[in-house]
């Protein structure tokens, strides 16, 4: 049974993701990193010190960013660009549809500090509504990796697939997960923990939340069972049957509007297939206060004591 290692540790998304894009520039010669202003931020910085030729820095201007990146893919490079997430997909979204996804392009779309991980930024430097834009565009991987250690995974995996994909990420410390034997497989999520009672399906950082409310409803005798969705697209509906066959609720803990995102994309895949009860916890529609993000979190209900209390109200 796998859980949260240590509830005091945490690790920067930020700084396990620079790392590993210095770490696969040695093994594709061909990779060029690509950021708009934030090379710093999103600590792509070594990798333009040791790979000054395959670095591109074009400044504030984010569509240009991309169409540079599916130039770059047509010349045989595999592009990865790193951004903010609500910069990288609003302002450059035209240039993430036409030029990348809708042609079929081999780029990889790093989104930092998505969600509430930037807190103190307030709306314009927070994203709600990414995982909904992006998942809607045909064809597009859309991943959302809980911690440090699984945003390593699922940058190295992103650069094994053939293909547009987009990661999820998110920026400074998050509680590091217990992933146990768990591989890394895009499209196929990760079993943390077994339950019957009720399925807890969650992604980014609220797979550590989850897994924390699991062991408060266990002592209480509720038994959780806890998804790791890490893979929103192509997602995995065999694990949501699963939840749906054993259990008797199914919740979804998202740090993303309630709209559009993991609750919706499990709603779908039940819809015509299983009859279970779905909560959803997320975002509830509204564009929220600035703060800290532990902060924020607490006071939307994306912690774990919220979702072991949803639990049983509804159970």
């Amino acid at each position: 049974m796998h859980g949260v290692m240590d509830s005091s540790k945490y690790k920067k998304i930020r700084d396990a993701f620079g790392a590993t894009v210095l770490e696969l520039g040695e093994k594709y010669p061909d990779m060029v990193v690509l950021t708009a202003d934030l090379m710093y931020p999103t600590r792509t910085d070594k990798f333009a010190i040791k790979y000054p030729q395959r670095f591109v820095d074009v400044g504030v201007a984010e569509q240009n960013l991309v169409g540079i990146a599916a130039g770059l893919a047509t010349c045989g490079k595999i592009p990865l660009v790193a951004d903010y997430a609500n910069f990288l997909c609003l302002r450059a979204g035209e240039q993430i549809r036409n030029d990348v996804v809708y042609t079929n392009l081999n780029v990889k779309l790093a989104a930092l500090s998505s969600g509430l991980t930037f807190g103190v930024g307030g709306p314009s430097h927070q994203s709600y509504e990414d995982v909904s834009l992006m998942r809607a565009l045909p064809g597009l991987v859309v991943i959302v990796p809980s911690d440090a250690q699984e945003t390593s995974k699922a940058v190295k995996a992103a650069m094994e697939h053939v293909g547009p994909v987009f990661l999820r990420l998110g920026r400074d410390e998050e509680k590091i997960v217990d992933h146990g034997e768990s591989d890394f497989q895009i499209g196929k999520a990760s079993m943390l923990r077994q339950g019957s009672d009720i399925a807890i399906i969650a992604n980014g950082p609220m797979v550590a939340e989850a897994v924390e409310a699991a062991e408060m409803l266990s002592a209480e005798g509720i038994s959780a069972q806890v998804v790791n969705m890490h893979t929103i697209k192509p997602i995995d509906q065999e694990a949501i049957f699963a939840c749906a066959d054993k259990a008797k609720l199914i919740i979804t803990v998202e740090e993303h509007n309630i709209v559009g995102g993991l609750g919706s994309a499990v709603l779908e895949a039940l819809a015509e297939q299983r009859s279970c009860p779905v909560i959803r916890i997320g975002i509830p529609d509204v564009f929220p206060i600035i703060g800290p993000t532990f902060e924020l979190r607490e006071y939307l209900g994306l912690c774990a004591a919220n979702i072991a209390a949803t639990a049983k109200k509804y159970l």
